[in-house]
């Protein structure tokens, strides 16, 4: 009778011993999977802005050849092409009939010309796409009247706006009064307040609608393209051959290459 209640108790102590051992195991197992470090994009250094308000990477061109650089100066891609545009979306290639091109429509990409055919590259300099005419869709009609205009008057160039424009007897109907040799209202997002490439005494500048000098007038030439709206630099020069881009602030960012 004895042996067998002592039989009874290890039985029942082994099992015990056991229920905790698989109890651990189960435990130790779950920890296990709990510990699991977050993973954290990497940043590129390369393409961190210094001017919110303008592109990461700015076409320049050295040698009669173009590529980008970083606001810094540096160059991230080589001046290989004929030509570039700055990294902006490509409504031909967002609105394109074959849906496995319409990303590189994005503003993920820049075009780029090279031996004559017309490329997208992505922000490493690699060519992802080559254009084909098939490809391409037609962008939609997003044509917005301007809200000024240039009014030339003895000669001289100032600023109307329409709305308000009725009598060029009086000059107070005159956002600017002509005094200019030249003016030209640059396309851009802001119909109310665009910028406006100004000549005097044979000097280019910038001015906004109130007259305001926004460049000084010390440029030989300031392009009339759409780097304003696509990248709210202007294109200037100052011996009339080297172009090179400089922000709202006269600050360039192509004219020194790191």
């Amino acid at each position: 009778m004895l042996k067998n209640i002592l039989t009874l108790l290890l039985l029942s102590f082994s099992t015990m011993l056991f229920a905790q051992t698989k109890t651990v195991t189960k435990k130790t197992a779950v920890k296990k999977n709990i510990v699991k470090k977050p993973t954290t994009p990497k940043i590129n250094l390369d393409l961190v802005k210094i001017n919110d308000s303008i592109p990461a990477l700015i076409p320049f061109k050295k040698e009669g050849k173009a590529g980008f650089i970083n606001q810094k100066g540096k160059v991230i891609i080589a001046p290989v092409y004929s030509n570039v545009g700055f990294f902006t979306q490509d409504c031909n290639l967002l609105n394109s009939a074959n849906t496995a091109v319409r990303k590189f429509g994005s503003k993920n990409y820049a075009s780029v010309r090279l031996n004559g055919e017309d490329f997208r590259i992505d922000q490493a300099g690699k060519r992802v796409y080559r254009f084909k005419d098939e490809d391409l869709a037609k962008c939609p009609s997003e044509f917005k009247a301007q809200l000024f205009h240039a009014y030339i008057m003895n000669e001289y160039y100032g600023i109307i706006e329409d709305s308000k424009f009725q009598d060029a007897s009086d000059y107070r109907q005159f956002s600017i009064y002509p005094q200019f040799d030249y003016l030209y209202i640059l396309e851009g997002d802001d119909l109310k307040n665009p910028m406006i490439i100004a000549v005097k005494n044979d000097r280019f500048g910038i001015i906004d609608t109130t007259g305001k000098i926004v460049i000084p007038f010390e440029y030989a030439d300031i392009k009339r393209n759409f780097s304003w709206k696509l990248g709210r630099l202007f294109e200037v020069t100052k011996d009339g051959e080297n172009y090179f881009f400089i922000d709202t602030d006269n600050k360039s960012y192509s004219e020194n290459i790191l």
